[in-house]
């Protein structure tokens, strides 16, 4: 099985930062792509940034030029988060897309709280 854990969630006031972190573990046969995505209160949750096994990254337009997807290893992904505005405030969610057996499988993790305030 592949298990992802968030961390690095909080509390910060608007224009402040926070880098969220993604572990992967378990069997992975093949990263299609790692990303982010976050669900607000009352709200669907929404792509925020991917980054594809070669590298390639998207970012949604609310937060393009504000956050910066990375990784480390093929486990491992980190989301930069600078200037940080109220409407960032949501549950961030890592995912994992692999491709196993002729299918894509999505992977995601339980979440991490980001709540901008002041």
């Amino acid at each position: 099985q592949v298990q992802l854990v968030e961390s690095g969630g909080g509390l910060v006031q608007p224009g402040g930062s926070l880098r969220l972190s993604c572990a992967a573990s378990g069997s992975i046969f093949s990263i299609d792509k790692m990303g982010w995505y976050r669900q607000a209160p009352g709200k669907q949750r929404e792509l925020v940034a991917t980054i594809t096994n070669g590298g390639s990254k998207n970012y949604a337009d609310s937060v393009r030029g504000r956050f910066t997807i990375s990784r480390d290893d093929a486990k491992n992904t980190y989301l930069q988060m600078n200037s940080l505005k109220p409407e960032d405030t949501a549950v961030y969610y890592c995912n994992l897309a692999s491709y196993e057996g002729g299918r894509f499988i999505n992977y995601w993790g339980k979440g991490t709280l980001v709540t901008v305030s002041s």
